[in-house]
């Protein structure tokens, strides 16, 4: 059996993420916020299990996540129909309506979702003490139990997940989901050493560095560093988010952050891309070339913008935000191509 976890996207939800990995090998992870993103998510996984050829052989598991008594409906009629085993774990007492009708649905509010993972896998697989501490720190900081000593670990912690914004999920799904993980790893190390939140807090920066730093490469800034990951991230994903514009190549990233850094590199990298489109969640596309395309030509084309020859900007008031890359990078393909349509009609007449 392969399992789907479809866990939040803080400290109490990538814990039991994290859990969910020690304890099995066989597991696919996706992250959401409430909303439609659950709904958004939940149809991504059910399309999956279904291409995967999983039906009637796989579990979705849903943690840290309260759903409507809408989507309980929905989706156990979904995972019925397609014979997917469903089962939820979560501690919010938003959800006790849902807990009461469902028998999937398992609430207890007494403590976080990753004690609730902890408790229920180490009693049908094995416990483990070191596991047990962290889902301890977890749950201090997740319930806010300031008189526990665990409670000021967990606080580091906590903001040690919150920003940890270097790796875009949205685009790089494994590799921030390894990042965390990676993270969670060695904030481990400081569960039961004394003053162990000023440590961590201390030790966070080289630890964020430690991931990023390749042996074959001089130390750098942390910026550096990660500039070079995400333009090497960006190159084995490259021809999936590839996009043309008048017989020009070139790439569509989403809320990349540092642009200018990121994109030229990446173009100077990858010469067979003539340009470089990010869009961001303020609707704002930032274009970057590298000679080979006049990009405030191309935004002042597709959106109204306009800036240098090799770096322009403009806004795309249309643009609709998603986890989904794919839908993203489609909105950008379908502005090229009705502009084009557009460039067309004109000629002929």
């Amino acid at each position: 059996m392969t399992i789907y976890h479809l866990s939040h996207t803080d400290l109490d939800g990538y814990a039991c993420q994290y859990l969910i990995h020690f304890y099995f090998k066989d597991v696919k992870f996706y992250n959401s916020n409430y909303g439609k993103e659950i709904n958004d998510n939940f149809h991504i996984i059910t399309s999956d299990i279904e291409k995967e050829n999983n039906c009637g052989k796989a579990i979705l598991l849903i943690t840290d996540l309260n759903l409507s008594l809408n989507q309980c409906e929905e989706f156990e009629a979904i995972c019925k129909q397609k014979q997917i085993a469903l089962f939820l774990l979560d501690h919010h007492q938003s959800g006790y309506e849902c807990s009461q009708k469902y028998d999937w649905y398992l609430l207890d509010n007494s403590r976080c979702a990753a004690k609730i993972v902890y408790h229920f896998f180490s009693q049908i697989c094995f416990k483990d003490q070191k596991l047990n501490h962290f889902v301890d720190v977890v749950n201090a900081v997740d319930i806010w139990l300031s008189n526990d000593n665990n409670f000021e670990l967990g606080k580091v912690f906590l903001g040690l997940i919150a920003n940890a914004k270097e790796i875009n999920r949205v685009m790089f799904k494994e590799a921030q989901r390894t990042y965390i993980f990676f993270l969670l790893d060695r904030a481990r190390e400081f569960i039961c050493k004394q003053n162990s939140h000023i440590l961590l807090e201390n030790a966070i920066h080289f630890i964020k560095k430690d991931f990023f730093f390749k042996k074959n490469h001089n130390d750098d800034t942390l910026s550096n560093l990660l500039a070079r990951y995400i333009v090497e991230q960006l190159g084995y994903l490259k021809e999936e988010m590839a996009v043309f514009y008048e017989g020009h190549k070139g790439i569509v990233t989403s809320n990349i952050g540092n642009t200018s850094v990121i994109g030229n590199e990446f173009l100077v990298q990858n010469p067979d891309f003539d340009f470089f489109i990010d869009v961001s969640s303020r609707k704002t596309l930032s274009f970057r070339a590298n000679g080979k395309v006049d990009v405030s030509i191309m935004a002042k084309k597709l959106v109204g913008g306009g800036g240098h020859k090799n770096a322009s900007g403009g806004v795309f008031l249309s643009f609709k935000e998603s986890t989904n890359y794919a839908f993203i990078k489609s909105q950008i393909v379908d502005l090229i191509s009705s502009k084009e349509v557009k460039k067309e009609k004109e000629n002929v007449l």
